[in-house]
């Protein structure tokens, strides 16, 4: 795909099977695929079981976000490599024998670039990502690594949940917050457009890696200082489903749009 590059200076197809079942595109095809597994709404909805392992998942690509089985801490997926940020927002790798309950990952290739500097607060980066995205296209999925240094940095976990699992809101008030001050390292998000309202949450959803790996975790808010954005815009979208009684039982006509709002926002300190 073509390479745009951008410079701001601030002060498809939708393909359903289950999740191990092995994908049937190849080559570039396959790279230009966000996967996921399961939906956003069913983890609201405490469906915390996992369905795909970590070494499955790395087949489908090399860098996204997620969880694990029980809710247990934030995914980062960068370069290959799966992380956790555990209940006290530190980073450990993660063994390939590890489930997964939802996460999306794709194979990174880089079509976009912009640089930043001085961008205050995590709502005004994303309208400046927003408008690359509406320069090249609010209906495609983008993945997205920004790599630079931060003047502060707010990112949540949370431990491992106990069944009966509760809801992803209850799970998530004992969140662990931490506050970074000068830290470096990288952000990764992804962005799904508005027809993915009832599979995902639209719009933009960032962790952070540390360059020391030691700290990461879902990310609350930032200030940017300098920063360099690469986008890889993804036309083609494929979904693994559970195939478990608990999974087959949830209620998707209940809307979790509220509960998901809080779990990507809310700040507990």
């Amino acid at each position: 795909m073509k390479k745009f590059f951008v410079t701001s200076l601030l002060a498809g197809t939708m393909l359903f099977n289950t999740a191990n079942a092995a994908p049937n595109v190849t080559g570039h095809q396959n790279r230009e695929t966000v996967y996921q597994v399961a939906l956003l709404q069913s983890l609201a909805m405490g469906h915390f079981n996992g369905s795909i392992t970590v070494k499955k998942l790395k087949s489908f690509g090399d860098t996204g976000i997620g969880t694990f089985e029980g809710l247990n801490g934030e995914m980062i997926v960068l370069d290959g490599v799966v992380y956790r940020a555990d209940k006290n927002c530190k980073l450990h790798v993660v063994p390939d024998n590890e489930t997964v309950p939802f996460s999306n990952v794709t194979f990174f290739d880089e079509d976009i670039s912009a640089e930043f500097v001085n961008v205050i607060g995590k709502e005004t980066f994303e309208s400046e990502l927003d408008k690359i995205v509406d320069e090249h296209g609010q209906n495609s999925f983008y993945v997205v690594k920004v790599h630079g240094d931060f003047n502060n940095l707010l990112v949540r976990s949370e431990g491992k949940q106990s069944k009966p699992y509760p809801t992803l809101v209850e799970a998530l008030k004992d969140q662990k917050e931490v506050t970074c001050k000068s830290i470096s390292g990288t952000i990764v998000g992804l962005y799904c457009p508005q027809f993915m309202n009832s599979l995902n949450s639209v719009g933009w959803h960032f962790h952070f890696v540390s360059d020391d790996k030691k700290t990461g975790g879902h990310v609350l808010a930032f200030d940017v200082k300098r920063a360099t954005a690469k986008l890889d815009k993804t036309d083609n979208f494929r979904m693994g489903l559970p195939t478990n009684k608990d999974f087959d039982s949830l209620n998707f006509k209940r809307d979790m749009e509220e509960d998901i709002r809080k779990a990507e926002r809310d700040k507990r300190s």
